[in-house]
């Protein structure tokens, strides 16, 4: 053999195990998750298929007072898993901030959910200051630990969940976009009755 055929050899096994390591790991289940998560739960649920949220686990709380969702019965919540680093995350605030000024005053909570990416995300100092430069007025708390995250089976940023009146989940979204549904769905999940 000569030097280019073993060359090509060790890059084919070399790839081989690369591939069954990753396979047999489950990492590339993890890996695909985000797209997968993508593809499968961009939906709307009626009430009937709908499963109430999880709360929201202990974190440092920006623009509020620790919130229970238990204590929000009665109006419709917006979750926003973002982090401050994220740019898509940052696309989505100018209609995050304008659902929160036109509609919380007619019954819609906006919570932020900052899972952060890197480590200078997790700095509540670097959040602060991020949320006051965003100008983001709603309330913000930090889930360093990802226990809400985890909770809410989230894998990408930024993922937005729309809970009715009686803290059922209605709607998730990952990603940018579908803005015009979102918002017709708050006016909608508005117009409900609370029971």
């Amino acid at each position: 053999m000569d030097r280019r055929q073993n060359m090509l050899i060790g890059i084919v096994v070399g790839i081989v195990i690369v591939g069954a390591s990753i396979y047999a790991t489950g990492f590339s289940r993890r890996l695909l998750s985000p797209f997968r998560a993508y593809a499968e739960n961009n939906a709307e649920y009626k009430s009937s298929e709908s499963a109430t949220a999880p709360d929201l686990a202990a974190g440092d709380w920006i623009n509020s007072e620790p919130l229970k969702l238990g204590d929000l019965r009665g109006h419709v919540v917006l979750i926003d898993f973002w982090t401050f680093g994220c740019y898509n995350c940052r696309n989505t605030l100018p209609f995050i901030k304008g659902w929160h000024d036109r509609y919380r005053d007619k019954g819609l909570t906006v919570v932020g959910v900052h899972s952060p990416e890197f480590d200078y995300e997790k700095q509540l100092e670097n959040l602060r200051r991020e949320v006051a430069s965003l100008g983001i007025h709603y309330p913000v708390v930090s889930d360093n630990d990802y226990q809400t995250w985890d909770a809410y089976n989230v894998a990408a940023w930024p993922t937005l969940f729309l809970l009715d009146k009686q803290g059922r989940i209605r709607w998730m979204h990952v990603g940018e976009g579908d803005y015009d549904e979102a918002e017709q769905l708050i006016q909608k999940l508005l117009a409900e009755k609370a029971t």
